[in-house]
């Protein structure tokens, strides 16, 4: 059975910073790309960072710069260092596994975990 758990969520003011962890298990970790989206209320929900098997990252524009996205296979742990946190970046975090098995795509999510940023 797969399972995401996230942590490190929580509430900050504008300018502070916070670190999501997401343990996976279930899955042949090094494998996946593993990646973190993040939904605000009446949004849809959007890629914020990835990270591929062969540790090809790639960011949002809207984070580049403040947030680092890494993983540590040895430990099935994919984490997002989130610094210089505006308003905006208020959502819930959610921490994704992806992968092709064949010709079809597997996709595997965590339960979310709450970003509140205050000004």
């Amino acid at each position: 059975q797969v399972q995401l758990v996230e942590s490190g969520g929580g509430s900050v003011q504008a300018g502070g910073s916070l670190r999501l962890s997401c343990v996976a298990s279930g899955i042949t970790f090094s494998r996946d790309r593993m990646a973190w989206y993040r939904q605000a209320p009446g949004k849809e929900r959007e890629l914020v960072a990835s990270i591929s098997a062969d540790s090809t990252i790639d960011y949002t524009n809207s984070v580049k710069g403040r947030f680092t996205i890494s993983r540590d296979n040895a430990k099935n742990t994919v984490s997002l260092q989130m610094n210089s946190l505006k308003p905006e970046d208020t959502a819930v975090y959610y921490c994704n596994a992806r992968r092709r098995l064949g010709a079809v795509w597997y996709a595997d999510w965590g339960q979310g975990t709450q970003v509140t940023v205050s000004s």
